[in-house]
């Protein structure tokens, strides 16, 4: 089993953006069981941050209600945090006081339910170095305000500088079927040569992968997804090749698409080359939830071969940003 500050961990961990980072947040019961099913089904590593919502609402005060109501689970929780934007906008602010203000704004939020076990910048702010970030952390978690330091969606370079100032717990990028970058660009490479464990979120495809949509028309208004290039008209008619292979193997293979998706990001992991991945799928409701985390088949080398060539025959168009 995987192993973060420390702490052992489920293969797969659980996603919370989706619970309050919408115009509509899921009713606090529908959430609160989610949450309870993730434990259950072995995902105790939690991802939250201070942006998923707003400041008024978002995944801390979510967090704060479920620990309030089950104080015996929070000890059970390995709970990754993201912060370090400017308060209300998705912009970095990587000076030492807005990074301060982050981390005592989200354990005021939680307010001694449960600790903060790693704390990451959402982004790295281009005014200020990740030396000057890492080291800011490293000091607040001399004070015992954090238990260890995440990076997130960093380039290789500077996971290495980051990691010659403090050991980084975990590094936080995107990695599924529909965006394999991280292999490509020496991202999993740096984070496997220094033992890092790579963090990766939207292991769905931001919602493709699952069956969400098939085009941006099916998308609700507000929808920041309806934005992302790969998932415009024209580079959908190229994308969404590579979801219908996808579904064609879960037909064969008896298991909803999903869960091709996970597997094959859990069977990536600890390959030679490969560092330790840990898939963050969401999921508002216990089914869903049970989905990602139940019934994920392991893939034998000759189907990650095939997964391999559908790659290669289908790929992705379209920015990522």
């Amino acid at each position: 089993m995987p192993t973060l500050v420390g702490r052992e961990i489920g293969p797969s961990g659980y996603g919370l953006m989706r619970m309050t980072w919408v115009p509509q947040p899921p009713p606090q019961e529908l959430c609160f069981d989610a949450l309870d099913t993730s434990l259950k089904l072995g995902a105790n590593f939690w991802n939250a941050g201070e942006l998923y919502g707003t400041p008024e609402y978002n995944s801390l005060h979510l967090l704060n209600k479920y620990f309030s109501a089950n104080p015996g689970k929070a000890n059970e929780v390995v709970l990754s945090i993201k912060g370090g934007l400017i308060p209300g906008q998705l912009a970095p602010d990587g000076s030492e006081a807005n990074i301060r203000r982050s981390v005592d704004e989200c354990l005021r939020l939680l307010d001694g339910k449960k600790t903060i076990d790693i704390f990451e910048c959402a982004r790295q702010d281009p005014k200020t170095t990740v030396e000057q970030t890492v080291t800011v952390l490293a000091q607040l978690k001399k004070e015992g305000k954090i238990g260890g330091i995440g990076l997130s969606e960093v380039d290789a370079e500077t996971i290495r500088r980051a990691h010659k100032v403090h050991p980084i717990a975990a590094v936080e990028v995107e990695l599924s079927l529909f965006d394999t970058t991280i292999l490509k660009n020496d991202v999993a490479k740096v984070c496997a040569e220094l033992n890092i464990p790579v963090v990766a979120y939207s292991p769905l495809g931001r919602g493709v992968l699952a069956g969400a949509f098939t085009n941006i028309s099916e998308m609700a208004d507000g929808d920041f997804r309806k934005y992302l290039p790969k998932f415009q008209d024209e580079a959908m008619k190229q994308n969404i090749k590579l979801v219908n292979e996808v579904n064609d193997l879960a037909i064969r293979k008896n298991v909803a698409p999903v869960q091709i998706a996970i597997a094959w990001v859990l069977s990536l992991s600890g390959r030679p080359g490969m560092p330790t991945f840990i898939p963050i799928p969401g999921g508002t409701t216990s089914e869903k939830v049970t989905q990602n985390l139940q019934g994920v088949p392991c893939l034998t080398d000759e189907e990650m071969a095939e997964i391999d060539a559908i790659l290669e025959k289908n790929e992705i168009v379209g920015a990522r940003y």
